[in-house]
């Protein structure tokens, strides 16, 4: 008995080690990359060019996807603070800015993060301190203004920097102690920038001085289409308007008061129209009712003498959300609700003002009219009266989480209020309610997605997909590892962001910037993202337009973090089956981690200076 009950107790062994062996294995997941920084590294960034930014604690390092080494590794910096580190949105550029003792010598320097070279350092190219060097896009200048160093006599001074080689165009000496002040930008040629004494433009390609202006303190400046521009000085709450003409010269009388500061500005071939926010006084009682009303005002001025050309300016009582120059008129929306619609010449051309839900979502156009979504209602109106093109307006139930999208195939609107499908008939506007939901641990779909399979809706744990007729296909549910890991997407909100730079060249163009675009019109905007990337010509620039003209690694697949049955891991699903197609154990409780969803890699912070890499589209 003492025999078998001993071999029984060996056996038991052996299939315990056995499958421990085999738990092991499976935590024990084989990255594709691994990367050694040579230092402890404090954090971890996938930027918009693709490459991950790592700070540590001799300096940084990035990495590009699928690359075996490093992209480079400075380690003359020493541990970069995260308040030092200015990732510029939508390009391939980092700043690092770094004080001397007692903040009087500043280190300044810019990384092209593509390319992995160092462009501009304040010490290599002859600076004692400078301020937070200011980028210029599509041109791809650096203008760097500060003090140089004893060979010049510490002089103040503005430089102008090639960013695609790094060579310096022309350095600009100051008068005494001037210094630069608010943002230069680059105008039909020039260099416009501004001390606190006058204004100067500066010929780009010959780098000479044109001409200057007395005019202190300008805190930005916008072109006009006559090759004149519209300088902005800050007068603390307010704003101040001139206009300069293209040879220096003042052309309007005095300056033109705006109350407030300055968020939106279009010039329109009838004028300038202006919005401007008025904050809160923050006072009470009869202070509070004698103080200007915390809202947005719209000016319109004339061009020709900055005169205010309505009689009456329309009524806001919120915060403009949406501003839109169309052919005929001014279209704005605002945060608190309502929509209306004013002529040029200041008058009304909506019959009344349009009422809506608060936190306007979207406004677009649409072949029926334009469409509107808030929070609490949504429709399409006429947009010559103002008047919805169907019986009467879609009202739900306050959204926790609004998502919508167009059906075309079906030919309806579909909106996501978190809780319930509503699906709206474009040519009747007949409203159903398709299918409601349940999303574990409290979550929100938080994107919504036509497939040939069904309606896909999201979250960070969920993911379920629904028959056209609202009946559910699947539901899977991944348990978060904790309630402070969550998935980390750097690149989530990219398809937005992305349209800076196509917004920024075509203003240049002399385009609408404050232009409204046509309902659901995704893939548009990465073709003109990627088409103003390509525009610039660097080769950094170039490799960013290559990476968005590729398909998303989450066109298929969903990525989430969970708790799985051999520890914490990243799982892809399948977005036509609910199915895990891979999983990468992490074996960490709380990984720190970082997803490039567009490029479809996973970083993971395998010990205090090493990353390990895997390609997800494996």
């Amino acid at each position: 008995m003492k025999t078998k009950k001993f071999k029984l107790q060996k056996l038991l062994i052996v299939i315990f080690i056995t499958i421990a062996t085999t738990i092991t294995a499976q935590k024990a997941e084989n990255s594709d990359y691994t990367y050694n920084v040579g230092g402890k590294i404090e954090k971890m960034t996938v930027t918009d060019s693709g490459v991950l930014l790592i700070t540590h604690s001799k300096g940084l390092a990035g990495v590009k996807p699928g690359q075996n080494d490093l992209a480079f590794n400075f380690d003359d910096y020493g541990k970069v603070k995260e308040e030092e580190i200015n990732i510029i949105p939508n390009t391939p550029y980092v700043m690092v800015g770094q004080a001397g003792f007692g903040g009087i010598s500043a280190k300044q320097s810019v990384i092209d993060m593509v390319s992995g070279k160092r462009i501009f350092d304040t010490k290599a190219n002859g600076w004692k301190a400078a301020q937070q060097p200011t980028l210029i896009l599509p041109e791809n200048k650096l203008i760097v203004s500060g003090q140089r160093t004893s060979k010049e006599k510490f002089a103040q001074a503005i430089g102008i920097y090639n960013m695609e080689t790094g060579a310096e165009e022309k350095l600009l000496t100051l008068k005494g102690s001037e210094a630069m002040t608010g943002t230069p930008k680059i105008i039909n040629g020039g260099l416009i920038v501004s001390t606190y004494k006058r204004l100067y433009r500066i010929d780009i390609e010959t780098g000479n001085e044109t001409w200057t202006l007395d005019l202190k303190n300008v805190s930005f400046v916008e072109p006009a289409k006559d090759n004149s521009l519209y300088a902005f000085i800050n007068k603390g709450k307010n704003h101040e308007v001139h206009k300069v003409s293209a040879s220096g010269k003042e052309m309007w009388s005095d300056g033109k008061k705006l109350k407030g500061l300055v968020t939106n500005f279009e010039i329109t071939p009838k004028g300038l129209a202006i919005v401007s926010d008025v904050a809160s006084s923050g006072k009470k009682g009869i202070a509070k009712l004698a103080a200007a009303k915390a809202q947005s005002n719209i000016s319109f001025l004339s061009a020709s003498n900055g005169e205010d050309l309505w009689e009456k300016a329309p009524k806001t009582k919120g915060y403009v959300q949406h501003f839109y120059i169309m052919d005929d008129g001014i279209l704005f929306g605002l945060q608190e609700g309502g929509i209306n619609k004013i002529s040029f010449e200041g008058n009304a051309l909506f019959k009344k003002p349009l009422k809506t839900g608060e936190n306007i979502h979207t406004m677009a156009l649409t072949n029926k009219g334009m469409i509107y979504i808030t929070d609490e209602d949504a429709n399409i109106i006429n947009l010559e009266t103002g008047e919805s093109i169907w019986n009467k307006p879609i009202k739900y139930k306050r959204a926790k989480a609004v998502t919508n999208s167009y059906d075309q195939a079906h030919k309806r609107y579909l909106i996501s209020t978190g809780e319930e499908m509503i699906a709206i008939n474009e040519d009747s506007g007949d409203i159903s309610n398709l299918a409601s939901y349940n999303f574990e641990e409290k979550e929100d779909p938080n994107n919504l997605e036509i497939r040939d399979g069904g309606l896909l809706l999201t979250s960070d744990q969920n993911i379920m997909m629904l028959n056209f007729d609202g009946s559910e296909k699947f539901h899977q549910y991944y348990k978060s590892p904790s309630k402070s890991t969550f998935a980390k997407i750097a690149l989530a909100t990219l398809a937005v962001a992305s349209t800076a730079v196509a917004m920024d060249a075509a203003g240049r163009a002399g385009a609408n910037k404050n232009y409204m675009g046509q309902y659901n019109s995704y893939g548009a905007q990465m073709k003109r993202t990627s088409d103003a990337f390509a525009a610039i010509g660097s080769a950094s620039f170039n490799e960013m337009s290559r990476r968005f003209k590729a398909t998303a690694a989450t066109e298929n697949a969903q990525f989430i973090l969970s708790k799985l049955d051999n520890g914490v891991g990243l799982v892809k699903i399948s977005k036509d089956t609910g199915k895990p197609v891979k999983e990468i154990i992490l074996n960490d409780k709380k990984p720190e981690y970082e997803v490039d969803e567009w490029g479809g890699f996973l970083y993971y912070m395998a010990s205090s200076n090493t990353i390990n890499a895997y390609d997800l589209k494996k």
